[in-house]
């Protein structure tokens, strides 16, 4: 039904009426028709729907556009109807608890680049049916601790290129339909080891470029469905033994850029995967026998591919330096059983000029003995 017709219909009964009527109007039929009104008042307002002046507003298919204004909040009056608000490009700094009061349509709200450094608690507990949520190109260093306390319809959420540091258990606790987390270009240290446990449909985790220096056991425990994690360009020196066994679906675990020197191929045999591409170059190793052997036993592995072992760099020893692991061959091996074999031969060597010498001695003290038997 039309509110404005109905309104201006209203009205011309009105003005018919006090036509008709003229200064004989009858007071009970003006008070219901007043009434009528007041109580038609909200219908019509919602059938005029409002936008933010610096915004557009399509109508048809309830999205907002405010990219790029200049804007340092977020606007009021946005259309409770709306699905999808786009305030990326903008100047925002901060988000209140009543920012966002009254979308309870929202699906997609898009933040990104702004100047956001702090989300006030409760200010995105209205976005009860959001899906995708990008805080991109922000400042923020932290997250409030119920920050997805009424997002459970959240799917994908992106943060990467801020200045977090840490990320603790409780400010990703309700997200149980999240399937993908971008956390890379942070400056990310430590995570607290329950940080990621009601993530257990995760799919796709991006921690590049952070400043990570451990992989531990614990940490995804819960990611079972987990898919692509992407590890490269951190600060990563181990991998504990039992931290990579959860991740039963894995397609493709990213370690370039690393601190690694050495892994242990008891780790990688953990991954009980279909089938699991691994992206190992561009670390300091120490290439000697023991390396060699664990890429050529997981070479041997169905399930495993090391996409780029053919750039594999040595960085120790020194006159290993600058080659390739593959080039080697099997010759870091053949050199240490060589240098084994020499020591080895040495020490028999030693041992048996030992007892050569020992037995030398033995019969010069033999002889001089009988020699003094017979003077006497």
């Amino acid at each position: 039904m039309c509110f404005r017709c109905i309104a201006l219909c209203t009205y011309k009964r009105i003005n018919h009426g006090v036509q008709q009527e003229s200064l004989h109007l009858d007071p009970t039929k003006m008070l219901c028709l007043i009434h009528l009104l007041l109580l038609l008042l909200p219908s019509i307002m919602s059938g005029l729907r409002l936008c933010p002046s610096s915004c557009l507003c399509y109508e048809s298919s309830d999205l907002v556009d405010c990219r790029s204004q200049g804007l340092d909040q977020v606007p009021p009056s946005i259309p409770h109807g709306t699905w999808l608000l786009d305030l990326s490009g903008n100047r925002v700094r901060e988000v209140h608890s009543d920012s966002f009061m009254g979308l309870w349509s929202l699906k997609f709200l898009l933040m990104s680049n702004n100047s956001m450094h702090a989300l006030h608690p409760q200010s995105l507990s209205s976005l009860q049916f959001l899906e995708r949520l990008d805080l991109s190109f922000n400042r923020l260093r932290w997250l409030p601790q119920d920050f997805t306390l009424h997002l459970s319809s959240l799917q994908e959420l992106r943060l990467d290129h801020n200045l977090m540091q840490h990320v603790d258990s409780s400010s990703l606790r309700n997200c149980d339909n999240l399937r993908k987390l971008d956390l890379s270009y942070n400056r990310i240290r430590t995570i607290d080891i329950k940080a990621f446990n009601s993530l257990s449909r995760l799919r796709f985790l991006n921690l590049e470029r952070n400043r990570l220096n451990m992989l531990k056991y614990g940490l995804m425990s819960r990611q079972q469905s987990l898919e692509v994690l992407l590890l490269s360009y951190n600060n990563i020196s181990e991998i504990e033994a039992e931290a990579l066994a959860p991740l039963r679906s894995l397609t493709l675990l990213g370690l370039q850029g690393n601190q690694l020197q050495h892994i242990k191929f008891k780790t990688f045999l953990k991954l009980q995967t279909i089938s699991t591409h691994l992206q190992m170059s561009l670390n300091p190793w120490t290439c000697d026998c023991d390396l060699q052997r664990v890429f050529g036993k997981i070479q041997f592995v169905r399930h495993l591919h090391v996409e780029d072992y053919k750039a594999i760099l040595c960085y120790a020893p020194p006159q290993q330096a600058g080659s390739t692991l593959a080039s080697m061959d099997s010759q870091l091996c053949m050199a240490e059983t060589a240098s084994v074999l020499v020591i080895t031969i040495t020490v028999v060597l030693a041992v048996i000029g030992a007892l050569v010498k020992a037995e030398r001695n033995r019969k010069n003290k033999q002889a001089a003995s009988d020699a003094e038997s017979s003077d006497k």
